[in-house]
């Protein structure tokens, strides 16, 4: 069986979708249809169930899957180490990041090691902490850099880096005279968290359990998606934030943000690198030594 027709099977099994395979392969839905049919007549085994219109992956499906996510894995091997007895570096890497880090850490990494491998073709996945996580399971990226507490047994974590949450508002805000606040003083200010599932909302929500102060209590006016939407609605809405303190250097730097400091409710947390249980990829080590060789810049 040739490692195209196993891609396209792959992309429909992940997305349980003819026509969303066709779009990440760029071919047409009816060539995605040929291409299961040619495995399903090879094997002589339905790989899809269809019905109401929803594809399900079958016994043999599943079974196919695995098989097919270690084989396309052993081809990216074979491509970068043949990549490399020529004295280049070559291969595709698709990574996965937490927003925070994939908006405030990682552009100007991510430059210079293309320019240090310029074979390497880079994709950047950016979701929260769940997000990647699952995106790993299901192996549409190989390295994950997340930032949550969550930790899936089929994944592994390794510490990376060192954050701090910060409590802001804007400049011009009502709160902004305040130099700091209790935990006794938080039920009694509005509040922009980030959205379930973010690394950050899991360090705010961990921290406030440690005094006894259940999420309900407070005035939480809305969950974003992003830091960015959150300092967008900071500043249009008198409110306070909990950030990443990379998220919001600039502003603060420049007078429009005013950090509130947080008695007795210590933010800090680990970035964490992740990687699947047992994998093995020689191209995701190259990117951890070289991510750890900028960990100064950082």
């Amino acid at each position: 069986m040739s490692d195209f027709r196993l891609k396209v099977f792959r992309a429909a099994a992940r997305h349980l979708s003819l026509t969303k395979a066709a779009d990440v392969m760029c071919i047409s839905q009816p060539a995605v249809t040929r291409h299961i049919k040619e495995i399903e007549s090879e094997y002589g085994l339905r790989v899809f169930e269809r019905a109401n219109g929803k594809l399900t992956l079958t016994p043999a499906g599943r079974t196919l899957l695995e098989h097919a996510e270690k084989i396309l894995e052993q081809y990216d091997a074979l491509d970068y180490d043949m990549s490399r007895l020529k004295g280049s570096c070559g291969g595709h890497l698709r990574l996965g990041a937490s927003t925070t880090i994939s908006q405030y850490m990682l552009p100007g990494l991510l430059s210079g090691f293309v320019t240090r491998y310029p074979d390497v073709h880079l994709l950047l996945v950016s979701g929260n902490t769940a997000d990647i996580e699952q995106a790993l399971i299901r192996h549409d990226i190989d390295l994950g850099l997340v930032e949550g507490l969550s930790h899936q047994s089929s994944l592994r974590y390794t510490p990376w880096l060192q954050d701090e949450l910060v409590a802001v508002v804007r400049a011009d805000s009502r709160y902004a005279a305040t130099e700091s606040l209790t935990v006794d003083d938080l039920p009694h200010i509005p509040l922009v968290l980030r959205e379930p599932g973010s690394g950050t909302l899991a360090v705010w929500q961990s921290a406030l359990a440690q005094h006894r102060l259940s999420p309900g209590s407070l005035q939480v006016i809305a969950q974003l998606g992003s830091s960015e939407a959150i300092k967008q609605f900071i500043s249009n809405y008198d409110a306070m934030a909990i950030l990443s303190i990379r998220a919001v250097r600039r502003e603060l730097w420049e007078g429009r943000l005013k950090l509130i400091e947080l008695k007795d409710l210590p933010l800090k947390r680990l970035f964490h690198i992740v990687q699947r249980q047992g994998q093995e990829n020689s191209l995701s080590e190259d990117f951890l030594r070289y991510l750890h060789s900028c960990e100064h810049a950082l």
